[in-house]
């Protein structure tokens, strides 16, 4: 299929599990359409221990388990594309649905569903192409889809049974791209290098002990540039960077925050002054390389203002001061010979930096992870990983750090069609 999640697929696999190149394929007049999608669930069982760490919850101490069965990073797809060409122009689209694969609460049913992709192409192979509407945004768009986990479920299983998906390395290594109304030009491919550059849609800033603020008098600007080379070591290196505007910062709310999750629980506003307006910005790079079966990765971000996790969640103190944040994952991966199931290593971490009004220094999350991913059938993929959380916010004196871990144990199937 001849969209987004179609590239997920292929990069999560790193030519492993998975051979299928197409959906089902329907001529229909002048128009190709291709429908696939994606199906997986997981029983996953999470130990969480600690004060506020990791999803024990802010009143939680000692220990908890949750044992859930829900889907992975990667929600249910169900996604149609079409092609055609008019007029010297290929002309294409992609629309899809994704409803989650677990409930919690009796005649609840339909709340989990998302719309991720819907967006129209044209264009020519000398020239590029572009696109109009909503897809996967284009800064830290290759470290999601380079994660081994967009096959499995990494963080997150404890607490977002009945949501659409788990985390994976989100907020753990990257900031998520997500998914995004855009404008973007995508070079044609030269020899190997190419880039895409884009207007997205601006987001509002939202905080919980910190400054919100909203987007909207200018679009956020996003751009990647790209190279990659095939041959006995194949490979790819990438830059990606995003500048946003964020206008009217007012003092948040004093609420709590799981810094992991991003979630929100809101509370009282106050009324210290804030700054009128900040500019959110990141850079990242990044690169895969492959040989004989052996598979590594090395990701690095930084940013200001941007957040941690979730793009300007939790990224201002409540004076409208941006805070900094980065950092990044390193992955190794093996495909065993004639056998194809691919094991893998990874860890990485995710910083955000206290200002000189907040009451920590640094808030920290880390995450080992080993799975294995073995193909079954050219289509499915059976998957076993071991996620290791460690959750700490080095809080200023008097007060002591707060610390937490999430051991998450998963074990499913995922389905490529």
């Amino acid at each position: 299929m001849n969209n987004t999640i179609k590239l997920a697929v292929a990069a999560a696999l790193l030519a492993a599990a998975s051979s299928a190149n197409a959906g089902i394929i329907v001529p229909a007049g002048d128009w190709t359409l291709d429908i696939g999608g994606v199906v997986n669930a997981y029983y996953t069982s999470t130990r969480s221990t600690g004060v506020n760490g990791g999803f024990a919850g802010a009143n939680d101490t000692g220990t908890k388990t949750a044992s859930n069965i829900t889907t992975g990073l990667l929600p249910n797809y169900l996604s149609v594309s079409g092609k055609t060409r008019e007029n010297d122009l290929d002309v294409g689209f992609t629309i899809s649905i994704n409803p989650g694969a677990s409930t919690t609460s009796a005649g609840k049913q339909s709340s989990q569903q998302e719309n991720r992709q819907a967006f129209v192409t044209f264009g020519d192979k000398s020239w590029g192409s572009i696109k109009l509407g909503k897809d996967l945004g284009i800064f830290a768009s290759d470290a999601i889809l380079n994660d081994m986990t967009l096959l499995g479920v990494g963080s997150g299983a404890g607490m977002l049974a009945g949501n659409t998906t788990t985390l994976g390395r989100i907020g753990t290594g990257f900031i998520y791209a997500d998914w995004k109304a855009q404008i973007a030009y995508s070079s044609p491919d030269w020899n190997g290098f190419s880039f895409t550059a884009g207007l997205t849609q601006a987001w509002n800033a939202q905080g919980a002990t910190s400054s919100t603020g909203r987007g909207g008098s200018e679009p956020a600007f996003e751009g990647k540039a790209s190279y990659a080379w095939a041959g006995d070591v194949a490979g790819k290196v990438w830059v990606s960077a995003i500048s946003q505007k964020v206008e009217g910062l007012t003092n948040g709310t004093v609420a709590s925050m799981n810094t992991l999750t991003g979630a929100i629980t809101a509370g009282t506003a106050n009324t210290i002054a804030a700054n009128t307006s900040a500019r959110a910005e990141a850079v990242d790079i990044g690169g895969t390389v492959s040989m004989a079966g052996f598979g590594l990765t090395g990701y690095y971000f930084t940013g200001s203002g941007i957040g941690s996790q979730l793009q300007l969640v939790n990224a201002f103190d409540a004076a409208g001061n941006k805070r900094d944040s980065d950092g990044g994952y390193i992955q190794g991966t093996y495909t065993i010979p004639g056998v194809g199931t691919k094991l893998g290593a990874s860890w990485g971490e995710s910083n955000i930096d206290g200002t000189g009004i907040d009451s920590f220094n640094t808030q920290k999350n880390e995450m080992w992870t080993i799975g294995a991913y073995h193909p079954l059938t050219k289509h499915l993929n059976l998957v076993a990983e071991y996620s290791d959380v460690k959750y700490k916010v080095d809080n200023k004196a008097p007060a002591a750090s707060t610390t937490g871990t999430d051991k998450t144990v998963s074990l499913g199937a995922i389905l490529f069609f």
